[in-house]
């Protein structure tokens, strides 16, 4: 071969090493650019699951708190059906006491024993209905004083009684249903 040739042949040598290094290049490229396709797609992918179980975990927080409000309410609207009588009830409960001051306070005489018989017969006719509607009487005579039903306004002392025990009663207490209305005004030995 001569020089010639050789020159030639390397430089035709060269450009096929040129050629394959261009090709190796761009096959490399191709694998680079398909690799971070996949990994932005899977990026991606990832991305989207994650939000999709943030949308899933907001959905049942929100329906957890709409099953607690619509408990919540209905529990509220039963407690408001069963004491929906109480303000009523508490409007009557001082012209009730002041029926039993006038039974109580009124001698019977031939004049006013009519007059006393249609009180009587009115305060009846009142604790019935407020028996119907669940109202329930509260003496404590004798009863271990409760704060939860009542209210302590005077103290005496007696030694054969036990510390506590309700000595006597000033006015009557009233619940609705498990719901005092009016703890009773009594008096507790100390």
């Amino acid at each position: 071969m001569t020089t010639e040739n050789k020159n030639e042949q390397e430089i035709i040598e060269e450009v096929k090493n040129e050629e394959t290094s261009e090709e190796i290049v761009e096959t490399n490229t191709e694998e680079v650019e398909e690799q971070t396709v996949e990994q932005l797609l899977e990026a991606k992918i990832i991305k989207l699951e994650s939000d999709v179980q943030s949308a899933e975990d907001k959905y049942l927080r929100l329906y957890a708190e709409f099953e607690n409000f619509k408990r919540r309410k209905n529990q509220e609207i039963l407690t408001n059906n069963i004491y929906k009588s109480q303000k009523i009830i508490e409007e009557i409960l001082p012209s009730i006491d002041n029926l039993e001051r006038a039974i109580s306070s009124t001698q019977e005489t031939e004049e006013t024993a009519s007059l006393l018989k249609g009180v009587q017969m009115v305060y009846e006719s009142l604790q019935s209905t407020l028996k119907n509607e669940g109202v329930e009487i509260i003496e404590p005579n004798g009863e271990q004083f409760d704060p939860n039903f009542h209210q302590a306004v005077m103290q005496d002392s007696y030694s054969e009684k036990e510390s506590g025990i309700v000595l006597e009663t000033f006015q009557k207490g009233y619940k609705l249903k498990e719901r005092v209305i009016r703890p009773a005004m009594v008096k507790v030995n100390s």
